[in-house]
């Protein structure tokens, strides 16, 4: 069965559906849909050279890949390659030319480094070394039962401390694009990330398909945000945290548990019977906050890299 690689066709319902159904399968704690891939790939901004790549058999999706360059970094050069292949379609090959082909558009673009999340298991660890690329990092997957959990109740808030959606700053977003380039910056990476580009933040952040204004949840201090707690959802039952940080002045309070606390209560009112959410394994605090919460490790993914040239 001849296994051949090309470009994700955003017009195309049957690609967006296979590509989807991939990494649900390989990566199940992910929020991904085809729309998601439709902004993703329509929206990113043209520095990331952003390349979704598929992997086809016999007219069915078995492998996929997204492929940019960290256009937010200060260093430049740095391109991360993404690629899962469809379980039950291991061992055919699909997975070296996804990596041929991301190698080849990311190196006539100017990387010099590439970065790839591995899955945590001996058999995809092993492709990743075959292929070059050296174990660094490590992060975990972590996922919570809002249907049948017991979240830890609301709490009274600080005289000075006041809950409110992300979707009350759908007017003027811009302090939340402060607080969350803020945030950013001090998150574990391998890679420095700045966001400067209110507008580039607008189209990949706040316009994105999965994220929900109305879930997400901001705590303000004498009424400027302060901390906040970003959701996405799937439109069914998913519900995810992509980032949940505190601004430096702030910092010691437990805001952030309080903004995260209310935006899971609010998420399993509105129906969502399933919470996932990632953490650096080396972030000791934010991993005892989510056990706190109730979440549980249900995945492991180890940061590779590789350098180019």
């Amino acid at each position: 069965m001849t296994v051949t690689v090309r470009d994700l066709r955003p017009d195309a319902r049957a690609d967006l559906e296979g590509f989807a159904r991939v990494r649900h399968a390989a990566l199940p704690f992910i929020l991904i849909t085809p729309e998601s891939l439709v902004h993703d790939l329509t929206r990113l901004h043209p520095d990331a050279h952003y390349r979704p790549l598929i992997a086809v058999a016999d007219g069915q999706v078995i492998g996929t890949a997204q492929v940019h360059l960290t256009h937010e970094s200060s260093e430049p050069g740095q391109g991360n390659v993404n690629l899962y292949v469809h379980p039950e379609h291991t061992r055919r090959g699909a997975g070296t030319l996804l990596v041929r082909a991301a190698e080849e558009h990311l190196a006539a673009h100017g990387a010099t480094r590439l970065f790839a999340w591995v899955l945590d298991e001996p058999g995809n660890r092993a492709f990743a070394e075959l292929h070059g690329y050296t174990a660094s990092r490590s992060a975990h997957f972590l996922r919570l039962d809002l249907a049948n959990g017991t979240l830890p109740p609301l709490r009274d808030l600080p005289p000075d401390v006041e809950l409110r959606p992300a979707s009350a700053f759908a007017a003027d977003p811009r302090p939340l694009f402060e607080l969350d380039a803020e945030t950013t910056a001090d998150e574990p990476s391998d890679v420095d990330t700045e966001f400067t580009d209110y507008e580039a933040w607008l189209e990949e952040t706040w316009r994105h398909p999965l994220f929900s204004p109305e879930l997400t949840t901001v705590a303000l201090v004498d009424g400027r945000p302060a901390a906040f707690s970003a959701a996405r959802t799937d439109g069914g039952t998913r519900y995810g945290t992509v980032m949940t940080g505190t601004a430096r002045a702030h910092r010691g309070r437990g805001l952030a548990k309080l903004a995260k606390n209310d935006s899971l209560h609010r998420a399993r009112a509105a129906g969502y019977s399933e919470a996932f959410t990632g953490n650096d394994t080396g972030n000791g605090p934010m991993i005892a906050i989510n056990k706190w919460f109730g979440y549980e490790i249900c995945g492991t993914e180890v940061r590779h890299v590789r350098a180019l040239g």
